[in-house]
């Protein structure tokens, strides 16, 4: 090989390697319970995720750089979350998204911590988590106080309930909150707790507490129930199968379908509860998610964790873009400095002192298995 050729097929190698650095792809951590009980909001969340890097991608990726989204199914664990994290930070991912409950945040998101690499999770409302999980944690939805009051004003000035019952989960950080938070809001607005009752995650029989519901003096208008979705179906059958008539109300926990599916459409009746604001959006890009959504799965989204998912994706996208960097310092300062992001689920900003989003809630009715937006709430300061 003549010498002069050396120099030139060095520049060549070396450009060769620079490309393959520079196309290597945004590695984000989707941390999902796709089987069992709270796989019925995550897999819609990881599903729409998925779309965003698809969409993405199709558009060229983030200054040609394509999104790989490192999918993880933590089979509702507590400890396979933790163990999921470790798995995915040995991956070399830049952020990680995920979950639609608070405890399971808690479970993953600290080992991303420990590494300064950004947590965003796509579905987790408890208010406090930027708090406790600190600066590089991030929250695509709207916070348990928003929601809970947005559903107990609902509840006060257009149900007219004067008196309610309180049902919670015992169990689980999210629905403790969530029926705090009602309550603050549902007395302050001058009405009445006539009865609180409690149960755990994973029970199946809510016969007691439906006879002390039927039971209550004074009566109550409503029943407020703090859950997740495992036993937010089965609830509502079993009040409406004792022939109890009065609305059931809810927070994000009652946004899946076997709310519908579990007591069947005859019995899914009367049911409200306050959810991530896109269906009966008209905006141009909730009505592409829409059918884009169906296109690629086949189903309209069944949940607004779907269009979580996405926007949580999409988020990471405009932040790497700003960023203009790979790295994760550039990356979480990027996503802190988030203002005016236009999601499916409305905007997102940063500059609440809390650190959660200051979002709309829809107030979403059930009659006779059909869902219908009742009401947009609009958060205060």
């Amino acid at each position: 090989m003549p010498i002069a050729r050396i120099p030139l097929l060095a520049c060549a190698f070396c450009l060769i390697a620079h490309c393959a650095v520079a196309a290597a792809p945004i590695k984000i951590a989707a941390l999902y319970n796709t089987t069992g009980g709270m796989s019925s909001i995550d897999a819609p969340g990881l599903r729409g995720a998925q779309l965003a890097a698809k969409h993405v991608n199709a558009q060229g990726g983030v200054g040609g750089r394509m999104i790989e989204i490192v999918a993880i199914d933590t089979k509702t664990d507590l400890q396979a979350a933790a163990q999921g994290a470790i798995a995915a930070l040995a991956q070399g991912v830049v952020a990680g998204i995920g979950y639609g409950d608070t405890s399971f945040v808690l479970a993953a998101a600290p080992r991303f911590m420990e590494k300064g690499v950004p947590f965003i999770t796509s579905g987790a409302t408890h208010p406090d988590l930027p708090k406790r999980l600190g600066p590089t944690f991030f929250m695509v939805p709207f916070g348990d106080d928003d929601q809970a009051h947005a559903i107990a004003d609902y509840a006060r000035e257009a149900l007219g309930v004067k008196r309610v019952a309180v049902w919670t989960d015992a169990s689980m950080d999210f629905t403790t909150a969530l029926a705090r938070y009602f309550e603050e809001r549902f007395t302050g607005k001058g009405g009445e707790v006539v009865l609180a009752d409690t149960f755990r995650a994973g029970d199946r029989d809510f016969s007691a507490l439906v006879e002390r519901l039927h039971k209550a003096d004074p009566k109550p208008g409503a029943v407020f129930v703090a859950a997740v979705p495992d036993e937010a179906g089965v609830i509502v059958k079993q009040i409406r199968q004792a022939g109890l008539t009065l609305p059931i109300l809810s927070g994000d926990g009652f946004d899946t379908e076997l709310v519908t599916e579990v007591p069947g459409p005859e019995l899914a009746h009367g049911v409200y509860f306050a959810t991530h604001t896109f269906r009966g959006d008209a905006r141009p890009k909730v009505q592409a998610f829409l059918a884009d959504y169906r296109a690629e799965y086949g189903v309209a989204p069944e949940s607004a964790f779907a269009a979580l998912g996405y926007d949580a994706v999409m988020l990471v996208a405009d932040a790497s873009r700003r960023a203009g960097k790979g790295d994760t310092q550039t990356l979480r300062q990027a996503l802190r400095g988030t203002r005016h992001f236009e999601g499916v689920t409305g905007r997102i900003d940063y500059s609440r002192t809390s650190g959660v989003p200051k979002k709309a809630v829809s107030i979403i009715g059930v009659q006779n298995g059909a869902y219908k937006v009742e009401e947009v709430w609009r958060p205060g300061n």
